[in-house]
């Protein structure tokens, strides 16, 4: 009986990792150099940070920032695009919820407070958008744009409805807007209320006064603002009872 032929010798496992595995983590990669940079361009300023510390801070060395973008602009346009996006999957989500123009705009405005208390969140506010390419500053200003026309849409169809009161929904996403954007400039993660926290009280600030049924029936449905911690920090940053301020 003719003897079995030899097996063939054992392919050397691949050095390479799965096709999907390199992708996620590539991905990975590329989000912690957005998480490094987005901090230190809000703790120091998009200006004065150099490509070079946010090598630093990611223990990597400077030119291998470039296998993931061109250059500190771009890092600032997709940092800009992280919080972008975030603030679009809120809008998608209360779309698809439906309610009325009220129950959305309290969804909005919640929701939208507590990612101004995010990185991303507060790069939508605190980076200026000159320092873009052209192009990019062109799509930042069409989402902002976006964003607006949506909080005068819940307004608007809040009036239509019934569940909001008669008021110009222009001015009243302006106020709301601007109310909320300030967030971004001033929370601080060390103060006395969480980004949960301050999302309860600013919903009940911005909506009381716009809604149909009165502060009684507001009450009623609306989470009761928060009770500050005793952090002893305060809107200056002296020793007083206060929220997550300077």
């Amino acid at each position: 009986m003719d003897a079995a032929p030899p097996a063939p010798p054992s392919s050397p496992p691949s050095p390479w990792l799965p096709f999907e595995s390199r992708r996620r983590a590539r991905d990975e990669k590329r989000e912690a150099v957005l998480r490094a940079a987005v901090q230190l361009f809000l703790e120091q300023g998009y200006h004065r940070v150099t490509l070079n510390e946010v090598a630093e801070r990611l223990n990597i060395t400077k030119p291998a920032l470039y296998n993931y973008f061109r250059g500190k602009d771009e890092i600032l346009f997709e940092c800009w695009s992280m919080g972008a996006e975030l603030v679009d999957s809120v809008i998608t989500e209360i779309n698809a919820g439906g309610g009325s123009g009220l129950a959305k705009l309290r969804k909005l405005v919640h929701a939208y407070a507590a990612l101004m208390a995010t990185d991303f969140g507060a790069s939508l506010v605190r980076f200026d958008l000159r320092d873009l390419a052209e192009r990019n500053a062109g799509v930042a200003r069409a989402a902002k744009k976006r964003i607006d026309a949506t909080f005068r849409k819940y307004i608007s169809g809040g009036v239509d409805d019934g569940s909001i009161r008669p008021c110009d929904p222009k001015l009243a996403a302006f106020a709301i807007a601007g109310a909320l954007n300030w967030i971004g400039h001033w929370y601080r993660r060390d103060g006395g209320l969480s980004p949960s926290e301050i999302a309860d009280e600013f919903t009940v600030r911005l909506t009381e006064g716009l809604a149909a049924e009165g502060r009684q029936q507001m009450t009623k449905k609306t989470p009761r603002a928060p009770q500050r911690r005793n952090s002893g920090r305060g809107t200056t940053g002296k020793k007083r009872t206060g929220g997550g301020t300077r």
